[in-house]
């Protein structure tokens, strides 16, 4: 049989990089999805092929419709049937508190955390459904602890985004339950990638740190573990439910 094919959504770089090259080990052919970073993107692709596995790179804006259905063709032409998802593309926007954010920011960062999501994972249940002719597969929405803590003074609308692509993470994995496909989410907590630097604050995780009851920040091959956990087999009745990889946080 050919090797599962994985669509990850902002895949270039942090997390999505992570899970990228965990995935191509754990026998994956992987599709990476970049928005604007096409020499990250294509340099990770390079690595994949040097160590064997079957990759593509494939720009697309998940907040676009038109984008996102047509990285879900390209990803079949490319590489085969999708058998996993993992929605990880996400932004943030400078830390401010409530009463500085307009209604264009807001409508930004949901745009890409909500709205894209939900688009790719539209198309990921029309290829997987077994009531359509699929065979099943598993889906693991990137959140965030702060969906929880509310991210207060910094990134509210970061954390509603995120609350949301909960509840829809929650919805969609009693929707299709029946149809062979699981539907889970992780909790990053303060992870060491690039995202921060987005915020204003490249040096928040150090910050942070000292907050984590593990007194660390985590890295985010951790994240990618859990993420390809809740994908296998070892996860088989687990859906609608998240792991939180924040240290206790």
């Amino acid at each position: 049989m050919p090797d599962p094919v994985i669509l990850i959504t902002g895949a270039s770089r942090g997390i999505g990089a992570a899970t990228a090259r965990l995935a191509a080990e754990r026998g994956y052919a992987v599709c990476v999805n970049y928005l604007r970073n096409a020499d990250a993107a294509n340099a990770l692709v390079a690595d994949l092929h040097r160590a064997g596995a079957r990759a593509a790179a494939v720009q697309a804006d998940v907040s676009r419709e038109a984008d996102v259905v047509g990285l879900f063709e390209t990803c079949d032409r490319q590489l085969g049937p999708l058998r996993a998802l993992v929605n990880n593309a996400g932004i943030l926007e400078r830390q401010a508190r409530v009463e500085q954010i307009d209604a264009d920011r807001i409508a930004r960062v949901l745009a890409t955390n909500v709205i894209g999501p939900f688009l790719c994972a539209r198309e990921a249940v029309t290829r997987m459904s077994t009531a359509r002719g699929g065979i099943g597969g598993g889906i693991v929405n990137v959140s965030s602890r702060a969906a929880i803590l509310g991210a207060p003074g910094e990134y509210l609308d970061y954390a509603a985004s995120k609350g949301a692509l909960e509840t829809f993470t929650v919805g969609l994995a009693r929707e299709v339950a029946a149809e062979g496909i699981r539907v889970n989410g992780v909790r990053a907590g303060v992870i060491y990638t690039e995202i921060h630097a987005s915020g204003g604050e490249p040096g928040r995780v150090d910050r942070v740190s000292p907050t984590v009851p593990m007194q660390r920040g985590g890295d985010a091959i951790e994240v990618a573990r859990a993420i390809l956990w809740l994908l296998s087999d070892d996860a088989s009745y687990s859906t609608g439910t998240f792991i939180d990889v924040s240290g206790g946080r």
